[in-house]
Protein backbone atom coordinates (compact mmCIF):
# COMPACT_ATOMS: atom_id res chain seq x y z
CA UNK A 1 0.00 0.00 0.00
CA UNK A 2 1.27 3.25 -0.62
CA UNK A 3 -0.63 6.19 1.32
CA UNK A 4 -0.80 9.71 -0.78
CA UNK A 5 -1.37 12.84 2.18
CA UNK A 6 -3.21 15.64 -0.12
CA UNK A 7 -2.66 19.50 1.19
CA UNK A 8 -5.44 21.47 -0.89
CA UNK A 9 -3.23 24.82 -1.02
CA UNK A 10 -3.92 28.38 -1.83
CA UNK A 11 -0.88 28.79 -4.36
CA UNK A 12 0.75 25.59 -6.02
CA UNK A 13 3.89 27.45 -6.60
CA UNK A 14 4.40 28.78 -3.64
CA UNK A 15 3.76 26.04 -1.17
CA UNK A 16 6.08 23.83 -3.71
CA UNK A 17 8.67 26.74 -3.12
CA UNK A 18 7.92 25.77 0.73
CA UNK A 19 8.06 22.41 1.03
CA UNK A 20 10.96 22.25 -1.33
CA UNK A 21 13.19 23.98 1.06
CA UNK A 22 11.87 22.56 4.23
CA UNK A 23 11.94 19.07 3.12
CA UNK A 24 15.45 19.59 1.38
CA UNK A 25 13.93 17.56 -1.48
CA UNK A 26 12.73 18.23 -5.16
CA UNK A 27 9.33 17.22 -6.18
CA UNK A 28 8.61 13.90 -8.12
CA UNK A 29 5.87 15.24 -10.11
CA UNK A 30 5.37 19.32 -10.36
CA UNK A 31 2.48 20.05 -12.87
CA UNK A 32 -0.35 22.07 -12.98
CA UNK A 33 -2.43 20.92 -10.87
CA UNK A 34 -0.45 18.85 -8.67
CA UNK A 35 2.88 18.79 -6.74
CA UNK A 36 4.24 15.31 -5.23
CA UNK A 37 6.67 14.68 -2.65
CA UNK A 38 8.28 11.39 -1.90
CA UNK A 39 8.30 11.36 2.04
CA UNK A 40 9.48 7.68 1.65
CA UNK A 41 8.84 4.06 -0.46
CA UNK A 42 4.94 4.15 0.98
CA UNK A 43 4.28 7.60 1.54
CA UNK A 44 3.60 10.74 -1.24
CA UNK A 45 2.93 13.98 -0.06
CA UNK A 46 0.91 15.96 -2.70
CA UNK A 47 0.04 19.74 -2.88
CA UNK A 48 -3.47 20.32 -4.93
CA UNK A 49 -4.60 23.98 -5.61
CA UNK A 50 -7.69 24.18 -3.84
CA UNK A 51 -9.77 26.11 -6.66
CA UNK A 52 -9.33 23.15 -8.22
CA UNK A 53 -11.04 20.70 -5.75
CA UNK A 54 -15.00 21.49 -6.31
CA UNK A 55 -14.13 21.30 -10.01
CA UNK A 56 -12.63 17.44 -9.43
CA UNK A 57 -14.71 16.51 -6.47
CA UNK A 58 -17.82 18.45 -7.25
CA UNK A 59 -20.26 20.81 -5.59
CA UNK A 60 -21.27 18.27 -2.39
CA UNK A 61 -17.59 19.06 -1.08
CA UNK A 62 -18.13 22.09 1.20
CA UNK A 63 -15.47 24.98 -0.10
CA UNK A 64 -11.86 23.84 1.45
CA UNK A 65 -10.83 27.56 1.03
CA UNK A 66 -13.63 28.40 3.78
CA UNK A 67 -11.87 26.19 6.02
CA UNK A 68 -8.52 27.65 6.23
CA UNK A 69 -7.05 28.70 9.20
CA UNK A 70 -8.82 25.34 10.74
CA UNK A 71 -6.21 22.78 11.64
CA UNK A 72 -8.07 19.29 11.17
CA UNK A 73 -4.89 17.04 11.29
CA UNK A 74 -1.23 17.61 10.88
CA UNK A 75 1.80 15.87 9.10
CA UNK A 76 3.94 14.07 11.26
CA UNK A 77 7.13 13.51 10.36
CA UNK A 78 9.98 11.58 12.11
CA UNK A 79 13.32 12.67 11.13
CA UNK A 80 17.21 12.43 11.96
CA UNK A 81 17.00 16.03 13.34
CA UNK A 82 13.83 17.53 14.20
CA UNK A 83 15.72 20.99 15.11
CA UNK A 84 16.72 21.27 11.21
CA UNK A 85 13.50 20.81 9.72
CA UNK A 86 11.67 22.62 12.32
CA UNK A 87 14.04 26.14 11.63
CA UNK A 88 13.82 25.17 7.72
CA UNK A 89 10.17 25.43 8.21
CA UNK A 90 10.27 28.74 9.94
CA UNK A 91 12.55 30.24 7.74
CA UNK A 92 10.39 29.38 4.61
CA UNK A 93 7.41 31.66 6.73
CA UNK A 94 5.42 28.58 9.06
CA UNK A 95 4.20 30.03 11.60
CA UNK A 96 5.84 28.30 14.77
CA UNK A 97 3.28 26.80 17.53
CA UNK A 98 5.82 25.04 19.92
CA UNK A 99 9.40 24.67 19.28
CA UNK A 100 11.36 21.18 19.29
CA UNK A 101 11.31 20.05 22.83
CA UNK A 102 11.30 16.18 24.45
CA UNK A 103 7.73 15.22 24.56
CA UNK A 104 7.07 12.41 26.87
CA UNK A 105 6.03 9.80 23.95
CA UNK A 106 9.20 9.34 23.45
CA UNK A 107 10.23 12.04 20.90
CA UNK A 108 11.58 15.72 20.31
CA UNK A 109 8.96 17.39 18.57
CA UNK A 110 8.39 20.93 17.46
CA UNK A 111 5.12 22.14 15.61
CA UNK A 112 4.30 25.00 13.27
CA UNK A 113 1.68 25.86 10.67
CA UNK A 114 2.71 25.57 6.98
CA UNK A 115 1.80 29.14 4.53
CA UNK A 116 -1.62 27.56 4.20
CA UNK A 117 -2.58 26.87 7.58
CA UNK A 118 -1.12 22.89 8.04
CA UNK A 119 -0.06 21.76 11.51
CA UNK A 120 3.52 20.13 10.84
CA UNK A 121 5.50 18.67 13.24
CA UNK A 122 8.96 17.22 13.09
CA UNK A 123 10.51 14.84 15.43
CA UNK A 124 13.32 12.61 16.15
CA UNK A 125 13.72 9.64 18.55
CA UNK A 126 15.08 10.90 22.28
Amino acid sequence: MIAHLIFYVRNQCNSTEFYSFVLNSSPTLDVPGMTEFQLNAHCILGLMPESGIIRLLGPDLPDPSRGRGIPRAELYLLVENAHDYYQRAITSGATPISPVTSRDWGHAAGYCLDKDGHVLAFAQQV
